[in-house]
Parts: structure tokens; C-alpha cells; sequence
């Protein structure tokens, strides 16, 4: 068998429009099939598949030289032109697909930088492939460190601290406002992409009372259906505010939806507690002048696209730190690689030196049992396992020394720790 060699193959939103990647992109019901089919049409000895909607990339351990046959299956299996894919695919060998797959964990090749979906799903990715048989001891080991570098990526830099969307800052907002948000109920204004992903936000904060408030009754029932929220129209936005702790809206309407009149008498309901609102909208849906009202926390989409611009600006220098911590994962992860290559001559080596001495053993302990004197035994047992050991070492080496290799001499001198005093000392 060839050297085994490490290959991370792929396309992703850098290099290839979205109507590739949706081409190239497997289900999940696919994987486990298309793993097996990978591994026979490409000659693989493991493979891995990870399948998001910003990247399809195959880790595999291979003893081809190129990437041919996998496009050609690749191409194959989803009715893809081999050459269109060559032209938005990457390769990565070696160390390099270490790094690749290291800077993909850590959240640095990702749309949203540092983003923390995706070592989740590489780990969903790597038991599929355990789980079907297809992961062994090559790609477990490139996972094992990949993973353990993410983690300390995520433990030692800021990557994945400041939230970098719109939906997410807001919420970001009302986690510092509020100490406790399960406690608090959220009134959502829109029932659009924003408001869905700032109600997930939410849900994941501990907010269970959710009321999603829309024109259309029927998308705001679906959009409440999926948080266990309650839907309501836009016209009965002032019974249900003074319930409302945190109001966030996201509507294309071209007038504002809340005027502060509505809020101020939803306040005296609360007994001045505070609210806290997050107008994403342009042109806004919050009228300006609610601000103006002692107890409410009123924001806009400007105010968080600061915290959002700095928030990128930290992930960036957090960014240089990780690929810091990622270079050093990818040296030590072929490091070890390299000691286990190791392992196998170190084997050899010591069954051949053990073979010897139980021949020499032999041959001294046979003589003691005939009665031959102990002294003259184990000394010419100590003389016959040193040369023995010795011989072959020995016709290598004038051999080297006459065809002028002396870097295998050097070799020698550092294998064994011979110093120039021991090379020049007379036999004693």
C-alpha cells in the first residue's frame, strides 16, 4: 500500500454562486449512501462529508496523488460537469488541509466570521462517518485535534463574543438591559427574516412569552407556531404593549406602526415599569419622539450598526489571534503524525536487537549448563551481542563512507550521541 495521504476537497460561498452550491449540497438522508459511494468510486481509505448551505467538503485519507476521481464522482452523483466543478473547488493536502479544516472549525472561513454552528455541525459530520465505518484512525485523529484547536480558539480569543447581525445585536441589547430575560415577555413587530431570527435570539436567551404582531394574520400565526408564541394583528399592537417588557420591530411599512401616544398609555399601565424597544426598520416603525418618554430604552438600527462595526472590528484582531493558534495546531498535529511514522521502524528495530540477545542468551546459558567457566561465558557473551548488534550498522556504514553519503554518518553520530572525544578515543 501507498502513503496514505489527508485531502480536504470542497466548494463554498467564496468560490462558487449559490446555485452550485445548492446543486452540490447532500440532505442528510443522502450522507450515509453517498459516504459509501465516495469511498468505492474514488478509492478512499476514509472519508468524512460536512453539507451546509455555505460549503460541501469531502476529508478524506487517500493514496491518490489528485483529485480527479472524486470530482468525477462528485460530478456523478449530482449530475455536475466534472471541469465546472475543478473550476470552484479547492484542494488541500497534508498540513494544509489540517489548517483548512481548522480555520473552517474555528469559524474564520465562515459568511459571518466566527461564527459557532459550524463545529457542531463538522462534528455531526465526523460521527456519521465513525458511525457508518468510513472514519479510522487518520481522519479520527486530524477531527480530534481540529476539534481541541477550535476550543482553545474559542476559549483564548474574543472570535465569537460580539454578535455580528442585526437580530443578534438587538437581543445582545436587551441581555444588558434586563439581568434576567426569562423573566421578561416580547412583543415582535414584522414577521419577516429579522424578526424569525431575533425571536431564535430570543428563545435561546430564555424568553418563552413571545407575541408576534403582523399585518397578515397567517404569517404571523406560522412564525408564533414555531417559538410556542401568541399572533396577533397590527391593530391590536396597544392591548397587547402594556404586557410588553422588550418590543422589537421589523416591518417594511412606510409609516410609523407605534406612536407615542400608544406607548405612553401602555406606561401608565405598567406603572412606569421600562421597555425596552429596538427599531430595526428603515424608514423607522417606532416614531422618534417615543424616545423622548422617561421609561423607555428606544434604539435604532444606527445605534446598533456602531456596536455592530466595532463588534466586527474586535472579531477581526480575535481573528488574527485564532489563525495564530491554528498555525500552531497544524505543526503539531503533522508532528505527531510524523513520531507515529515512527513507530514502525522502532518496532523492527527493537524485535531484530531482542532476537539477537535471546540467541546470545541461549548460546551463554547452554554453555554455563555444560560447566564451562562463567567468567570466559559472559564474556564472550557480551563481546558476541556487541558485534552481532554491530555488523550490519557496520557494512552500511563503509559502505555509505565510500560512495561519500556522509549525511548517514552524521545520522549515526546523532542517533547514537557520539561525540567527537568518543569517535577519537583508541579501543580500550
Amino acid at each position: 500500500m501507498g502513503v496514505m495521504a489527508l485531502l480536504a476537497l470542497g466548494i463554498n460561498h467564496k468560490t462558487a454562486p449559490v446555485s452550485v452550491r445548492e446543486r452540490v449540497a447532500f440532505s442528510p438522508e443522502q450522507l450515509a449512501d453517498a459516504l459509501h459511494q465516495a469511498r468505492d468510486s474514488a478509492r478512499l481509505s476514509e472519508v468524512a462529508i460536512l453539507s451546509t448551505c455555505n460549503r460541501t467538503e469531502l476529508y478524506c485519507s487517500s493514496e491518490l496523488a489528485g483529485t480527479r476521481d472524486l470530482l468525477e464522482w462528485l460530478g456523478t452523483y449530482h449530475d455536475l460537469d466534472p471541469d465546472e466543478l475543478q473550476q470552484c473547488s479547492y484542494a488541500h493536502w497534508g498540513e494544509d488541509a489540517a489548517r483548512h479544516m481548522m480555520r473552517v472549525a474555528s469559524g474564520l472561513d465562515s459568511l459571518v466570521l466566527g461564527e459557532p454552528q459550524i463545529l457542531g455541525q463538522l462534528k455531526s459530520s465526523f460521527s456519521l462517518s465513525q458511525e457508518h465505518g468510513h472514519a479510522g484512525a487518520e481522519l479520527g485523529r486530524l477531527f480530534q485535534q481540529t476539534f481541541s484547536v477550535a476550543k482553545q480558539v474559542r476559549t483564548d480569543t474574543a472570535i465569537g463574543e460580539n454578535p455580528v447581525s442585526v437580530a443578534y445585536a438587538a437581543v445582545s441589547l436587551a441581555q444588558h438591559i434586563f439581568s434576567d430575560l426569562a423573566e421578561s415577555k416580547a412583543l415582535l413587530i414584522g414577521a419577516g427574516e429579522t424578526i424569525e431570527l431575533v425571536a431564535r435570539h430570543l428563545t435561546q436567551a430564555g424568553v418563552s412569552d413571545i407575541t408576534v404582531a403582523n399585518r397578515t394574520l397567517g404569517r404571523a400565526l406560522s412564525l408564533a407556531e414555531e417559538f410556542d408564541g401568541k399572533a396577533i394583528i397590527l391593530g391590536d399592537i396597544p392591548e397587547a404593549l402594556p404586557n410588553a417588557d422588550i418590543v422589537i420591530a421589523s416591518t417594511a411599512s412606510q409609516l410609523p406602526i407605534l406612536g407615542k401616544g400608544a406607548v405612553e398609555t401602555a406606561l401608565k399601565k405598567r406603572k412606569h415599569r421600562p421597555i425596552f424597544m429596538v427599531d430595526i426598520a428603515v424608514p423607522r416603525d417606532i416614531e422618534e419622539q417615543v424616545a423622548e418618554l422617561d421609561d423607555v430604552y428606544l434604539y435604532t438600527v444606527d445605534d446598533l450598526k456602531e456596536a455592530i462595526e466595532e463588534n466586527q472590528r474586535n472579531r477581526e484582531s480575535a481573528a488574527r489571534e485564532a489563525e495564530e493558534i491554528i498555525e500552531a495546531g497544524a505543526h503539531e498535529f503533522m508532528r505527531q503524525l510524523r513520531s507515529l511514522e515512527a513507530v514502525d521502524t522502532l518496532t523492527a528495530l527493537r524485535g531484530q536487537a531482542e532476537r539477537t540477545r535471546d540467541q546470545e542468551l541461549e548460546k551463554a546459558l547452554r554453555q554455563l549448563r555444560n560447566g564451562k567457566d562463567a567468567e570466559t561465558v559472559i564474556t564472550q557473551f557480551a563481546r558476541g551481542i556487541t558485534n552481532k548488534m554491530l555488523h550490519q550498522p557496520t557494512i552500511q556504514m563503509r559502505k555509505a563512507s565510500a560512495e561519500g553519503r556522509t549525511d548517514l554518518l552524521s545520522l549515526v553520530q546523532e542517533l547514537y550521541q557520539l561525540s567527537e572525544t568518543e569517535q577519537n578515543e583508541p579501543n580500550k
